[in-house]
């Protein structure tokens, strides 16, 4: 009789595929077997690229001469610890049973060079037919879904060669870029970094991130910090006051002088008490009440880069614990697949999302969580998402971004207490996007000392709308950092004042101020650094033209990390977890930074993602990709 072959990424998933098709199957040597179906599993990967010596026994040695090492043909082996696995897959796929053969990998970019070269090594029955099984969640009716609208596998090849050219690339920058300095600079690396020896290790990501480190470290450390004064204006009378920070304008008498450092701040103290003593027993008016309300939208759902980050904050942990613990998530139902960049709906989901709140409702036991979702009901807030910004079709390449699918809930009691809590986060970021905008009363005020201009503002927030779930609001600058603002008044003072009105000068002073050097970077927020690393080239065309592309992918930045730390360019704070580069770190920087500066320049690493991009949507063909890898070398 013949039979389906299924082959998923690991055992856990395997099960979840057998209880989702509700088969009687039998559980044999690393596969499940009913009448009609088998159900087999990779244990990440089970073949890898051949190093160079098995090409060549001489290539075993690092000599210049043998460099650059470009394969015409590659080779791949069997990885030894999982062979017989490769073995019962291999075996599986040959059979002249198999009709039908579901490639049912972790759907993503690796996910599909995992199987793929399994299929390659492996040389399945010819007669069967291939099929791509591609999820968005592991609930049994997304499962059922998937493997009814898995479509050929051919429809996949260009992110398979997307896949294959960026192991291949990456393969070459390690190989020849690691040899050749090491050659040359490996026994003053181990000279300077006190070691019997050095190997230094180059990657097209890795060194990228190396480099972001060491340049903040280094701003930092160069940094010297600059005190400068401003000065404050106290107007009003003894019941109520209010307080206004001058800003040079161009009918200031201090226009364009030499003895600022800003526009709001003087270099010298004398220089800014003698400006106050210009103003005493001055005339002020009131030139300006500006009144106005402001609404603010819950912020965007979670990708993987952005839940690193929050968790990283919250919890003070590594991005790849996040990852872990979020998978553990995805496989317990809880969660949609969490290797995605994108931080919105599509259009299909947003239309059925009544089901993921509907689930959540009924089963999740959280007082807190509830309580939103009665609020929901009670105020009658709008499900449909589809015409708002948390739903973009063109937003979104392999997935959305990472909501609760509402079910899994018989898993829940049995997870770790941070599973819950992430879990919890993810939940509550969901359920802000059907609140309304908070609302703000904002007034500004400016206060005319004869063209001396002073400014204020107050603002109070009138509706909580979507901070009800999500807490206080911040106001931040594009940047995300902190903005600076003028003081911030009790708004009721400032809503009495009228333009035009005369006003009492009660008192001026002068503030200390300094500038502050840029913050380290921590696990969570150098992963938000990568993923916006298009932003950090200068050239404006070329950022455009790779606009969206970062360094590495939502799939490897952490392990990129990961590798960084075991290597010891790097250190991270177990506590606070930011980042530091170690002193070796730095010395690799150098050599790299004297020998082949574009590797650590993120217009590089970001160009080449943004090919690979190419290569997957079809734009560009393989061939080119390669022939412009090749010539790097």
């Amino acid at each position: 009789m013949p039979k389906k072959l299924l082959i998923t990424e690991k055992p856990s998933v395997a099960m979840e595929f057998a209880k989702a098709l509700k088969i009687n199957a039998v559980r044999k040597n690393g596969y499940l077997e009913s009448e009609t179906w088998i159900i087999t599993w990779c244990v990440g990967h089970l073949v890898t690229m051949s190093y160079p010596e098995k090409y060549d026994e001489k290539l075993s040695k690092w000599r210049l001469e043998t460099l650059p090492f470009i394969p015409d043909e590659w080779k791949y082996e069997i990885i030894p610890a999982v062979q017989n696995q490769f073995n019962i897959v291999e075996s599986l796929l040959k059979r002249e049973d198999i009709e039908e053969i579901y490639n049912a990998g972790d759907s993503g970019r690796e996910g599909e060079y995992i199987q793929r070269l399994v299929f390659m090594m492996a040389k399945p029955n010819p007669n069967a037919v291939m099929k791509r099984v591609w999820i968005d969640s592991q609930t049994e009716e997304e499962i059922v879904r998937g493997i009814k609208e898995a479509k050929n596998l051919s429809e996949y090849d260009s992110l398979s060669d997307s896949a294959y050219l960026r192991a291949k690339e990456d393969y070459l920058i390690g190989i020849n870029f690691s040899r050749l300095l090491s050659i040359i600079y490996g026994r003053r690396v181990a000279k300077e970094a006190n070691l019997d020896r050095a190997s230094i290790s180059v990657g097209r990501v890795m060194t990228c991130v190396l480099g972001m480190i060491v340049q903040r470290e280094r701003e930092i450390r160069n940094f010297v910090k600059t005190k400068y004064y401003k000065v404050i204006g106290e107007f009003g009378d003894e019941q109520s006051s209010f307080k206004a920070e001058w800003k040079m304008t161009e009918n200031s008498k201090m226009y364009q002088s030499p003895k600022l450092y800003n526009e709001t701040g003087f270099k010298k103290e004398d220089d800014a008490k003698e400006f106050i003593t210009s103003l005493m027993g001055k005339q002020a008016n009131i030139v300006e009440v500006k009144k106005s309300k402001q609404k603010e939208n819950a912020p965007l759902l979670f990708n993987l880069a952005e839940i690193q980050n929050e968790c990283t904050k919250r919890f003070k942990i590594k991005p790849d614990e996040t990852l872990e613990n979020i998978q553990n998530l995805y496989e317990k139902k809880l969660v949609t697949y969490p290797r995605t960049d994108a931080r919105v709906l599509s259009t299909a989901v947003a239309k059925e999302i009544s089901k993921n709140l509907n689930g959540i409702a009924k089963n999740f036991k959280d007082e807190e969580v509830q309580g939103y979702l009665k609020k929901m009901v009670e105020e009658k807030y709008s499900t449909n998402l589809v015409k708002t910004k948390y739903v973009n079709d063109t937003k979104i390449t392999d997935h959305y971004a990472i909501i609760p699918t509402g079910q899994g809930y018989e898993n829940y009691d049995k997870l770790p207490d941070l599973q819950k809590q992430i879990y919890k986060v993810i939940v509550k970021r969901f359920l802000a996007i059907f609140y309304p905008p908070a609302e703000f009363n904002k007034i500004a005020v400016t206060v005319n000392i004869e063209n001396e201009v002073f400014n204020t503002s107050g603002k109070v927030c009138v509706k909580q709308g979507y901070l009800e779930v999500l807490g206080t609001s911040r106001v931040k600058s594009e940047d995300g950092k902190q903005k600076s603002e003028e003081p911030e008044n009790n708004i009721d003072i400032l809503n009495t004042l009228k333009k035009g009105e005369r006003i009492e000068v009660l008192n001026f002073e002068t503030k200390d101020s300094e500038t502050s050097p840029p913050t380290r970077y921590n696990s969570g927020s150098i992963i938000l650094a990568m993923e916006n690393a298009g932003k950090l080239i200068e050239d404006e065309e070329l950022r455009e033209q790779i606009k969206g592309a970062g360094i590495g992918t939502s799939a490897t930045r952490a392990e990129i990390m990961k590798k960084l730390e075991k290597i010891k360019y790097i250190e991270v704070n177990a506590k606070t977890q930011i980042i530091t580069p170690t002193n070796y770190g730095e010395i690799i920087y150098d050599v790299v930074a004297s020998s082949m500066p574009d590797m650590l320049n993120p217009k590089l690493t970001a160009s080449w993602e943004k090919g690979l991009d190419m290569v997957a949507k079809k734009e560009i063909p393989k061939e080119e990709f390669m022939r412009k890898v090749r010539k790097l070398y």
